[in-house]
Formats: structure tokens, sequence, C-alpha cells
């Protein structure tokens, strides 16, 4: 059993718990203000939504990770939330620190760590397959199979030695771990994957379900777009061949069809809406990024991405909408 800790309490830090708690270790999560006293009240209760079933978990519940020395740390929270909560992850006192969730400058924030830390840690940087919402006092989590942590280091392939830690965490679960060789890029490319459809559920109030089938068509020709603007800027797409895939009559037609059932269904609500709604910073940070790397590649046109981008509300009006929601 290894103490392990859990920095973030949202519906990425309490899957993550969940399953680690699943594989014996010792979790500890850092909950504050209403949210630290539903767990301590009720537990960590999550409705597993596809899988149709509810666990309650009792991981212990602390305001601070200082003063443990833990064996590994997750922080799971928005990419300017992480960013922010940098100088208090240098102070943890942990040999492995995995920063979990979007990113757009991971090469950037691990040198960042490197600077403010006393004391040397590795620290990967991750990305955990599930959607969802809070709720009640309660997390809804969508996901596929038992979920995936995708993983690395920003700009080289882990160590043996860091896999090996990795997989002892979760041993004994279903869960899964795939390892890249460059976190910064494998961002990048979700990032084209999944700013179209966040463009297209801004345009619609952050209901999916009225998208067409039209609009659908536009998001993957966005999608392969990204993708290409990636290559111009020699960014490593991944998987690599997710532009050209992308091409093909028979793939551009499944992911039609795949993407249409899920924007009409529950799971495109908790995969993307959900999300969209209660993320607004953080996607507007994502959208800065991309614009950023659009201006320094102006030759490339993108006449999909540019009439996705062009329909979504101003960001102050996002904001308005669901900051207060």
């Amino acid at each position: 059993m290894q103490k392990v800790l859990v920095y973030g309490a949202g519906v990425l830090g309490s899957y993550l718990a969940h399953v680690l708690l699943e594989a014996g270790q010792d979790v500890s999560v850092v909950a504050r203000g209403a949210r630290k006293t539903e767990l301590e009240m009720n537990g960590l209760v999550i409705r597993h939504h596809l899988q149709r079933k509810t666990t309650v978990d009792r991981p212990a519940v602390v305001k601070t990770a200082e003063g443990v020395v833990w064996s590994a740390v997750f922080a799971a929270m928005q990419y300017q939330q992480m960013a922010e909560a940098l100088p208090a992850l240098a102070r943890v006192e942990t040999d492995l620190l995995v920063l979990v969730g979007n990113n757009v400058d991971a090469g950037g924030m691990a040198r960042a760590l490197q600077a403010l830390q006393a004391k040397a840690k590795t620290v990967v940087f991750g990305f955990q397959s599930t959607g969802g919402r809070r709720e009640n006092g309660r997390v809804v989590c969508v996901r596929f199979g038992a979920g995936r942590l995708n993983c690395g280091f920003a700009d080289k392939p882990l160590d043996d030695g860091t896999r090996t830690a990795l997989g002892v965490l979760f041993a004994g679960t279903e869960y899964s771990l795939a390892f890249h060789d460059s976190m910064a890029g494998w961002y990048l490319s979700h990032l084209a994957f999944i700013l179209p459809m966040a463009y297209l559920c801004y345009a619609h109030g952050c209901d999916l379900t009225r998208a067409t089938w039209r609009e659908i068509g536009l998001v993957i020709d966005a999608m392969r777009e990204g993708y290409r603007l990636l290559r111009e800027a020699g960014i490593p797409v991944m998987p690599e061949d997710a532009d050209t895939a992308l091409d093909r009559r028979g793939k551009r037609a499944s992911a039609h069809l795949t993407l249409w059932v899920m924007v009409k269904t529950s799971i495109g609500r908790l995969a993307a809406s959900d999300h969209c709604r209660n993320a607004v910073g953080e996607m507007q940070t994502m959208d800065a990024a991309f614009d950023a790397l659009r201006a320094r590649h102006t030759t490339l046109a993108m006449p999909a991405w540019q009439a996705l981008r062009a329909a979504v509300p101003d960001w102050q009006a996002l904001h308005r909408t669901f900051d207060r929601a």
C-alpha cells in the first residue's frame, strides 16, 4: 500500500481517487469548503453513467498537502488552475508528481516546477479519458471501460523506472496506462480534436443536441485543419495518421456518425457540454493558444475552423452566461 494524494476533487480527481482506492492504495484527497464537507459527510459518491452503478468511497480528506511525504501526488484540475497551483505543488514532498488535465505548455510548466521546487521530483503529464459533472454532492462520470491515463514526460519518453512506478499504483485494476513520447504533442493534438466541438457547443449555448448533421461535418473538417496546422508547425500529431485518416471516406463516415450519436445523447452532454459550461476560462486559454499558433503559420487556410470559431459568442459573454450558472 502506497500513500497517494489526489489534489483536486472534481470529476477527474474523484475518479482517479476511486481507481487508486480500488488498487488498494492509501488515498487522501485535497478539498476545501463545501466540497470538503460533502466528502466528509457522504464520502466520495460517483454515479458511473454508462455502467449504471453508484460507488461510495471513503478517502481521507485533507485541506493541505504539506507536512506529509507522499509516494505519489496526482493534481487534477483545469489548466489555468494548475498554473496557479504550481508554487503549492512544488512544495509537496513526493518523488512523483502527475499533472492531469488539458495543457498548452507542458514543457514550460515542467521548467517552472523545476525552478520552484527545493527538492527535485519526477514530473509526469497525463490526461484521463473521463468526462462528467458534479451535482447534488456527487460526481456523474462518463467513461468507456475502466478509464485510461495517457501519460508521459513533456518532450521525451518515460524512463522504465517511472513507467513501473505508475503501473504499480494501478496494479490490480482494469484502468489502463498509455505511454507517449511527447505529451506536449499529445496535448496539442487533443486540442485540435476538441476545440472545434467546443466552438460548436458554445454556438448552441452548450446544448449540443441542437447541432445539425452539416455542422458535425464542419467539425470534422476543422479537426483535420487543426492537425495539419500542427504538422506545419513541426509538432508531432498523435495518432500519426489523425489528419490523413479523416480523408478516407470510410473513416470520415464513421467519425461523422460517432459524433452525431454523441451529440444527440447524454454522452455528448457529459463528455463535452458539461465541461464547456464549467470551464469557460480553460477553453478561452486553449483557444488563445491555438490562435497564437495559427498566427505564426498564416499560410495555412483553415476555413472550417474559422467558420466554427466565428459562431462563438465573445468570451466575456460566455463568462457572464456560464460562470454564474
